[in-house]
């Protein structure tokens, strides 16, 4: 995927919200390898394959990065969104655009994705599943498994996955199946719902 443009000081990416409350909001990511928000065109997709979905949905965004997908949502009438992502600099930067946005509907999980998924959900489930890992390490199929063994998913429950164009294969656990995709460059995304 391309990087968002950057600004000439100090070499700040930069990503903007597309739609709803917060659309033309533009916010910082770090500088950091292989952290790639999800383009414009593709954020743009995604959101009109859900839009009869999103409003009071509760989200979670895995391998979160720059937040393009969970924000997103947020902006658009998400009511809780959960951020999860290991990097420092990155759950730094979104609990500053958080405090940005003046929002308390998300917050930010500092810990690896498996770990966040291994601990299960406690009471909570979700409705929308945000999947955009880093390229290159074979992470969504155990991803997926998880999601499905530890219970995280409401009934009726949708997932985005983003991957390689290479990765074409999509191995879903059962009960899951695969309702829209599409290619985008050296990009595959794809709409699951799990019934």
């Amino acid at each position: 995927m391309s990087r968002q443009h950057r600004n000439a000081r100090g070499g700040q990416n930069r990503l903007r919200i597309i739609g709803g409350q917060w659309r033309g909001r533009k916010l910082a990511f770090p500088d950091m390898p292989g952290l790639r928000p999800t383009p414009d065109r593709v954020r743009e997709t995604l959101f009109n394959w859900l839009q009869a979905d999103i409003v009071g949905t509760h989200c979670l965004d895995l391998f979160a990065g720059s937040g393009a997908l969970g924000l997103e949502a947020l902006s658009r009438g998400a009511s809780r969104v959960v951020l999860v992502d290991e990097a420092h600099a990155v759950t730094h930067q979104l609990e500053t655009n958080l405090q940005l946005l003046q929002t308390d509907s998300a917050r930010v999980a500092r810990m690896s994705v498996q770990a966040f998924l291994e601990r299960g959900p406690g009471d909570a489930r979700y409705d929308l599943i945000f999947l955009d890992p880093p390229f290159g390490q074979d992470l969504i199929p155990s991803t997926l498994q998880l999601l499905e063994d530890k219970h995280w998913l409401a009934p009726g429950a949708r997932i985005y996955v983003e991957c390689e164009r290479q990765l074409y294969e999509l191995s879903l656990p059962a009960g899951w199946k695969l309702l829209k995709e599409k290619k985008s460059g050296q990009v595959i995304y794809r709409l699951v719902g799990r019934e």
